[in-house]
This record gives C-alpha cells, structure tokens and sequence, in this order.
C-alpha cells in the first residue's frame, strides 16, 4: 500500500510560481511511477506529467510544458510539481497518482492505483 498525500496548493498571481509536494509512505517511490493530474469544477481530470520511476523519463501535456517541472527528492520519499508563469487556466485541484513501475498508459488516470487527496491551486487574473 502506499499512502499519497499533497501539499502546498494555494492563490497565487499571474505569472506567479508554486510548488506543490507529493508525500509518500507506505513504500518507497523510486519504482513507482508518479503522475499529476488536475481537475478544475465541472471537468475530467486531466493529466499534468508523469516521471516514469526514479531516473527515469518525464513526461509533461502540451499545455505545460516549459512551464511545471517535476521532480524527485528519494531521500524524503516526496515527488514535487513546480509550476512556473502560472494563468488562470491552470486553476484546479491538483492530484498526485502512482503506480508501481511502468506502463504506457502513463496519461491514462485509470492507470494509477494510488491517489492522493488533492490540492486546490488558483491562479487570479
């Protein structure tokens, strides 16, 4: 089992940065894969990024790319999401997910097995 649990959600500007942390126990991440996810009122839950285990590839949706960056810290057992030059587009709530090792189905939210409780991130005009 593994238990995820985000953090670090809150109002910020246009163009402002955040940093929201994904938690982990129960086990460690580094063969996990670790995807982000989001989900404004009213629509599905789209994918953010994934990175595909510790050391592996990253993957990002178009419409951030350049822009968030994940990232890894082993040592803590927590996986970041840095959102830079955030828009109000990029209001939502924010789910961290994982799976145990890889699958190509990484974009896919029924991929994932484990999910945290969400964050809520708002960007204001």
């Amino acid at each position: 089992q593994v238990q995820l649990v985000e953090s670090g959600g809150g109002l910020v500007q246009t163009g402002d940065s955040l940093r929201v942390s994904c938690a982990a126990s129960g086990r460690t991440l580094d063969t996990y894969t670790v995807g982000w996810f989001r989900q404004a009122p009213g629509q599905e839950r789209d994918f953010v990024g994934a990175s595909i285990t510790s050391g592996g590839s990253i993957y990002y949706a178009d419409s951030v790319k350049g822009r968030f960056t994940i990232s890894r810290d082993n040592a803590k057992n927590v996986v970041y999401l840095q959102m830079n030059s955030l828009k109000p587009e990029d209001t939502a709530v924010y789910y961290c997910a994982a799976y145990a090792y890889y699958s190509s189905t990484y974009y896919r939210p029924d991929s994932y097995g484990y999910w945290g409780q969400g964050t809520q991130v708002t960007v204001s005009s």
